[in-house]
């Protein structure tokens, strides 16, 4: 077994978030404990794949926002999980060919798949980091990150469906932001129980799994944007977050916030 291989086998034991998302988004990269806690959590929540789609809209729209309206040619994205196209590199390099993009996750299985993530255009450049994303410090030092972004220019930092699993996210996000210059961005999004209620049983279910799952009203992923200037429309319902045609479809079955922010 190769060294990549054997990193990815001795996680094989305990669901991952990561994993758990690719098995109900319909991939094939998951164990049987994955498989599992994924059922368990659709019985908990039946909206959960609808408002997983949702996310991945969502990000591209983000995504697509940020070079094309905001100029940003730098992205910075923490939690990345398995593959899924289009990628945020693919969105954004379609509209900015030159744009510069660093993955990180902590998951062997992404590690295992990381190639499809750095098929960057010629002008371009990605690059992926194996790293835990509540040791900001590790991260923010990394040789590929400093050889891969001008970290004297603006970035996009990009949180997507992932501060859920942070205990201390308003501490994460400020030391993210801290180190990134004036202009960059941050865009995030982040599960709630405010709009689907019944997804408190879901975090209930992901918690005793093993994947602590916090939820946050919208004062609190407000509250994460402390020192930045929101962009509009501000903290909301991600699917109203500047859906295509500007039509903003029923937020039935999903449950997280969006929203994007620049660094003055």
């Amino acid at each position: 077994m190769s060294e990549r291989n054997d990193r990815v086998a001795v996680r094989g034991n305990r669901a991952n978030s990561a994993r758990v998302y690719d098995y109900i988004l319909g991939g094939k990269d998951h164990y049987e404990v994955d498989r599992v806690a994924a059922e368990a959590s659709l019985r908990a929540w039946p909206g959960l794949r609808t408002s997983m789609l949702a996310n991945r809209a969502t990000m591209r729209r983000m995504a697509h926002w940020l070079a094309a309206e905001a100029g940003i040619r730098q992205f910075l994205d923490i939690g990345t999980g398995i593959p899924t196209e289009p990628n945020l590199h693919q969105v954004v390099q379609r509209q900015t060919p030159e744009a510069r993009i660093v993955y990180v996750d902590n998951d062997p299985i992404v590690l295992a798949h990381a190639d499809a993530l750095m098929r960057s255009t010629p002008e371009g450049r990605t690059a992926y980091i194996q790293a835990d994303m509540t040791e900001p410090g590790t991260l923010l030092t990394d040789p590929a990150l400093r050889g891969t972004l001008d970290m004297d220019e603006p970035v996009g930092l990009t949180v997507i469906a992932m501060l859920q699993f942070v205990q201390d996210a308003q501490g994460l996000i400020e030391t993210l932001m801290g180190s990134l210059v004036p202009g960059s961005y941050l865009a995030l999004t982040l599960a709630t129980g405010d709009l689907a209620p019944e997804s408190g049983a879901l975090a209930r279910e992901y918690t005793e799994r093993g994947i602590p799952m916090y939820l946050r009203t919208r004062t609190e992923v407000e509250a994460l944007f402390t020192g930045l200037e929101l962009v509009e429309p501000g903290v909301v319902p991600m699917t109203s977050w500047r859906p295509a045609d500007g039509v903003v479809p029923p937020e039935t079955e999903t449950n997280m916030y969006a929203g994007v922010a620049r660094k003055a």
